[in-house]
């Protein structure tokens, strides 16, 4: 039997490495996985390497597993066939319609507040509300840097606190994976301790409240409120394709096509645990209510569709597999991590690290350790979703391990992951906020900078103070 040595650490710390320099998780991840089996068996790479593809494989052996496997796919079909069916043109044209922006400070709440209420996914709610509010922010001389913020910042760092949504589903099923008990509370129970993403938010609505632009952001508005949109030499980033966002409502795209399946997938959800429960919501399945979810939206998606003869059974099956191809990367790097997770459980990792941890880590600066190496991770390979498959099975064994409390360390981790990704200039967010804003991709990382650099301070102090306090 395998004795949890110093080498049980090297699967997660070449797949962290290997992340940072190559920026390729999926290809990262593979080589922890190989390198696993590897020292599992004797450090024979070849016997690593058959049993490192069985690896991958049997994580089809878990219901829980392959369910968000499936559910990710899902999600990408759901979004798209929302976006074809015109629901997003629908919300926009909407809001249009109802227009009581009258000031450049109304135009930057409506941004916050879009940003707010819309959750089912990151990269939607940037689109949408920039749609709406980027011809608003031209006309009230408020600089597009100050939008790619807003939307930025009301993107993922709101996702992240809803479990009923995309990100929520990712997170329970890898708290499944990591075989903790009641993942829907502990996500819950993290909720409060998100300081990084809570920070995020509050701060952006006190920049519109007060109006505060700091640095590079302050020469940005004096710009704009001279007439000049974008500096000399800026190159805005605008891709009309995305989502269709860009594209003009017709007289048959209605926001029902976009709320409706919403409001269906987060009703359905909480119906799941119950069922999966017995009646209790704590003790349901999150894997299979999520799952639920989701193929209750995309029905009720298709519904409307076929009721407005929008698109026929053909076109409607060929939007579906489009956006589920669009996730598939992250299906990929969900099952790669999955199976890394479940090498590093025959290898003891969580164990080791924690008797290490205990020995020479003082318990105050673990949950900032925490925080800071996921915002690395996050920073350097543009992906909240990735570092959550890296950080999320370490973190848990670790916390499990020392007897701590496993909301906690789960809040250092999507607090650390959602900063990385909101300052790193690769990121899939920031880089559609630029979009949506039609601003320079590098002009809205430098002024975005600042904000999210002060945030991520607090999130630390308050990350130390709840170790003092909790641990």
């Amino acid at each position: 039997m395998y004795e949890p040595n110093w080498m049980s650490v090297l699967p997660p710390l070449l797949a962290i490495a290997l992340a940072i320099i190559t920026r390729q998780v999926i290809l990262s991840l593979s080589m922890g996985i190989w390198i696993g089996f590897s020292i599992l068996h004797g450090v024979n790479p070849l016997v690593g390497l058959g049993l490192g593809i069985e690896g991958v494989v049997k994580v089809f052996a878990d219901a829980g597993d392959t369910r968000v496997l499936i559910f990710t796919l899902i999600i990408g079909g759901l979004i798209a066939t929302i976006e074809k069916s015109g629901g997003v043109r629908g919300f926009i044209h909407l809001l249009e319609r109802n227009a009581w922006v009258t000031n450049g400070k109304r135009a930057q709440w409506l941004a916050f507040i879009v940003g707010i209420v819309i959750f089912i996914e990151s990269n939607i709610t940037i689109l949408v509300a920039g749609a709406i509010s980027r011809p608003l922010f031209d006309r009230y001389l408020i600089s597009r840097e100050k939008l790619a913020y807003i939307i930025d910042s009301t993107s993922a760092p709101v996702c992240i606190m809803i479990p009923l949504n995309a990100w929520g589903a990712i997170v329970l099923s890898l708290l499944s994976a990591a075989a903790i008990d009641q993942p829907i509370n502990v996500f819950v129970l993290a909720i409060p301790f998100n300081f990084y993403p809570i920070a995020a938010i509050l701060a952006t609505a006190v920049v519109i409240w007060l109006n505060l632009d700091i640095g590079s952001m302050r020469k940005a508005q004096q710009r704009t409120s001279q007439g000049e949109l974008l500096w000399p030499n800026a190159t805005p980033m605008i891709d009309p394709a995305i989502l269709g966002t860009q594209e003009q409502a017709t007289d048959q795209d209605r926001a029902r096509f976009m709320i409706i399946p919403i409001a269906v997938m987060v009703a359905a959800m909480p119906l799941g645990l119950l069922i999966t429960g017995n009646g209790v919501l704590s003790a349901g399945s999150g894997s299979t209510a999520v799952l639920w979810s989701v193929l209750a939206a995309l029905t009720a998606a298709w519904i409307l569709v076929f009721a407005q003869r929008r698109a026929s059974v053909d076109e409607l099956m060929h939007t579906f597999l489009r956006g589920a191809g669009g996730l598939l990367p992250v299906a990929m790097i969900l099952l790669f991590a999955l199976a890394l997770g479940d090498v590093a459980n025959l290898l003891g990792t969580g164990a080791y690290v924690a008797q290490l941890a205990q020995e020479t880590v003082p318990a105050a600066i673990m949950l900032p350790l925490l925080f800071i190496l996921s915002s690395v991770i996050a920073f350097a390979i543009g992906s909240s979703w990735g570092t959550f498959a890296i950080m999320i099975p370490l973190a848990m064994q670790l916390a499990v391990a020392l007897d701590y409390s496993t909301s906690l360390f789960l809040a250092a981790v999507l607090s650390g992951s959602v900063f990385g990704d909101h300052a790193s200039p690769i990121s899939d967010t920031t880089v559609v906020a630029s979009m949506a804003a039609a601003t320079d991709h590098i002009d809205h990382v430098r002024t975005q900078l600042p904000y999210a650099l002060l945030c991520a301070g607090i999130a630390t102090i308050c990350f130390w103070l709840a170790g003092l306090v909790y641990l």
